[in-house]
């Protein structure tokens, strides 16, 4: 059994062990997680997509010609295409988006990093985050990826998720704080 069995489990689980320990065999990492991003954005930006893999209207069939195509339109890897094509016969497609998320942390963990999930009120610029990146680093002991989200929603500040640590710095949350306090005076 792998040391990367310990993070996962389940379908999506078996299928992120699987791919992972493929790659890093074939010193395809790097690759591999080139194709999760891409087709983590896919899924995040087509509805029809999200259906595809979700729905079981679809027969295996339609899954399977389904993927292919589209991995061979976004050029992915053959090991990406396998996995998929073999997730598609199998009626697993359900399973991918939770597949993705314990690769990419199973190549985070394999090069010791951790991944900091930020939601900023506008999106940050590329000094924005190499000064968070290095500021969590020094706090973390640990080289981090950014995951960046946008929410105006938060007017300004950020919240920074590191495992189970968070620190809300953004103003919707001051604001909340100070409206409870008052609450609590009146």
């Amino acid at each position: 059994m792998s040391e990367s069995t310990s993070l996962t489990s389940g379908i999506s689980g078996r299928y992120a062990t699987a791919l992972f320990d493929l790659a890093k065999s074939e010193g395809a990492l790097d690759a591999l997680e080139r194709d999760l991003a891409a087709l983590k954005a896919a899924l995040g930006d087509s509805a029809d997509l999200r259906d595809l893999i979700a729905s079981p209207i679809y027969s295996r069939a339609e899954q399977g010609a389904a993927i292919a195509a589209l991995s061979d339109a976004m050029g992915l890897g053959t090991l990406t295409k396998n996995t998929l094509g073999l997730m598609a016969g199998k009626r697993r497609l359900f399973a991918v988006p939770k597949m993705i998320d314990m690769i990419m942390a199973l190549i985070a963990r394999d090069r010791g990093e951790v991944t900091a999930e930020v939601i900023a009120a506008r999106p940050l610029t590329d000094a924005q985050s190499a000064a968070l990146a290095a500021a969590l680093k020094a706090a973390m002991g640990q080289d981090v990826k950014i995951e960046t989200e946008v929410d105006a929603d938060l007017i300004g500040g950020l919240v920074v998720k590191v495992g189970s640590r968070m620190v809300d710095t953004s103003i919707r949350a001051k604001l909340n704080n100070m409206q409870n306090a008052m609450k609590e005076v009146g």
